[in-house]
């Protein structure tokens, strides 16, 4: 089955930008295509930059077919793996590439220097066209279509019934060490990754270093970024030349009852004057082992060294509790696709958010009224037994708005994330545009403000801008709002962007020129 898909300069996945700590690039995309296109650098945080982070209808309107718009990317404190995707309709499912912060010149790696650098870009393929799967599902109100493969830098790899000859290969030398800078860029499922007869060395996550640590595996969401070593340690064995190994990711499927994508994919990791002979399969955990997930992200841990110091905020100004649910909009006469007739819906805080027609940054900028309300609540409207098993089914039934959370300037914030059961109780990848953040704490069931917060790690914790809140749990960030501007919050599961799992942050100005929002530039695309 062959399709046409959507690409930056004819390459899937899209080229690799390649920075220094600290640099501006400036990319303009020439939109070729008949479709509408952003493209957002996630991970960046752009300070003061909002004009070029890409969310359509957050701080642009789309570039339009024929058009062009020059984005500027502001490179501050992140060094390590990022990646930019398409942030309109379904398009990041083919438009996404990796971004690659190496070191300041004069400064190096906090491990022993890498002998070769490998991206490794997981992701999710549809022999559909995916902007159909996503425009069925929001008319009739189902779930989308499944996807029918994963991929491993474009290519789904042997187990699948096509495409093998483009199965994506690795060569490696015995003795040398190499730096795997892994993305996932699948839009719907988490996913467990492992190398056959190789451990791996976690040594950063979303461009910030990790104190490294050794795993047979790595869950990592959609959004995540990881940085891994692979020594390249067997021998030939009995003067075998059969050193191929497969290297795989399948999904992490946390939600009982809901189906997902149960294929695997494959690359290869083939050592010099290998033979040819079937590679070795790794292990994977099962798709719901949510114990193995769980272990895997309570190991990260912020290097936290004297030339990679971190600030985590000891004490806040200002507690977010946000309720994230899966969720049910009533239909006439039960005539949708989703659970009981009714159309499948999503929320923080009860809220279910509607884009607007024109960007809500240039409307804050410019003070057009109508177009969003500040009433996001720092709070859920009402508190229930979150993660309790058969919940009323008056709960799931949302207000639908397009509410942001306005933030003063240098505000001291932590961030609760708190997972219901509503529907379904599963991991929930959130990402936060124009910050990273340090993920303090997490824990399974209801969160309790007067006692998880003795358990915090406030010492090391992970630096991130995609934060796991666990099936049925909790998560707590905790950030200072010294980025002004319009920033976008959403779950990284693209059904549930959709469906309205998301919000929008507005940090106000400070006092002084370095506090301040930057004017827009001149050529931002209209509406």
């Amino acid at each position: 089955h062959t399709k046409k898909i959507l690409t930056v300069n004819g390459q899937f996945p899209g080229p690799t930008i390649e920075a220094e700590k600290g640099d501006t690039i400036l990319v303009r995309v020439h939109n070729l295509a008949g479709y509408n296109i952003t493209i957002h650098w996630h991970g960046v945080e752009q300070p003061r930059n909002p004009w070029s982070d890409g969310p359509e209808y957050i701080t642009q309107c789309p570039i339009q077919p024929g058009t062009n718009f020059t984005y500027t990317i502001l490179f501050s404190e992140e060094e390590g793996t990022l990646w930019w995707h398409a942030h309109s309709d379904w398009n990041r499912a083919t438009v996404h590439g990796a971004i690659i912060v190496h070191p300041r010149r004069g400064t190096t790696y906090p491990f022993p220097k890498p002998y070769k650098e490998i991206p490794i870009i997981l992701g999710e393929w549809w022999t559909a066209n995916v902007s159909e799967v996503i425009e069925d599902a929001l008319r009739t109100g189902g779930g989308p279509k499944l996807s029918d493969a994963f991929t491993i830098n474009g290519q789904p790899g042997d187990l699948y019934n096509c495409s093998k000859s483009g199965t994506f290969k690795a060569l490696v030398e015995y003795g040398k060490t190499y730096l795997l800078r892994v993305v996932n860029a699948a839009l719907n499922e988490e996913l467990f990754f492992a190398i056959a007869g190789h451990q791996l060395t976690v040594v950063g996550t979303d461009a910030s270093y990790t104190k490294p640590f050794t795993t047979e595996f790595i869950m990592i969401t959609p959004g995540q970024t990881m940085d891994l070593l692979l020594e390249a340690n067997q021998q030939s064995v009995n003067n075998s030349t059969n050193n191929r190994y497969y290297m795989a990711a399948s999904a992490y499927a946390s939600a009982n009852g809901v189906a997902s994508d149960n294929t695997t994919t494959t690359a290869i990791i083939e050592y010099i004057n290998s033979s040819t002979t079937r590679p070795q399969f790794p292990s994977l955990p099962a798709s719901n082992d949510t114990d193995s997930a769980t272990k895997f992200t309570a190991k990260l841990r912020s290097l936290a060294s004297k030339d990679h110091p971190i600030h985590v905020p000891q004490t806040i100004d200002e507690r977010i509790i946000i309720t994230i649910a899966v969720n049910e909009i009533l239909c006439p006469n039960h005539s949708c696709q989703g659970p009981d007739g009714n159309r499948l819906a999503a929320s923080l805080n009860n809220i279910s958010f509607v884009a607007p027609r024109i960007d809500v940054l240039e409307a804050y900028y410019r003070d057009i009224h109508g177009v969003y309300g500040t009433g996001f609540p720092s709070e859920p409207p009402f508190y229930f037994n979150f993660t309790g098993d058969n919940l009323p089914k008056s709960l799931l039934f949302p207000k639908t708005a397009t509410e942001v959370r306005v933030l003063e300037y240098n505000t001291s914030v932590e961030m609760v994330l708190q997972g219901t059961n509503l529907l379904a109780g599963l991991n929930h990848p959130i990402h936060l545009h124009g910050y990273s953040f340090y993920v303090v704490g997490r824990g399974f069931g209801n969160y309790d403000k007067d006692k998880d917060p003795a358990k915090y790690n406030l010492v090391d914790p992970p630096f991130e801008n995609t934060v796991t809140v666990p099936k049925n749990g909790w998560a707590a960030i905790r950030f200072r709002a010294t980025n002004p501007g319009v920033w976008f919050m959403h779950c990284h599961l693209e059904r549930h962007l959709s469906w309205g799992m998301d919000t929008v942050f507005i940090v106000k100005n400070g006092v002084g020129p370095q506090a301040r929002l930057l004017p827009p530039p001149p050529n931002m695309p209209p509406c």
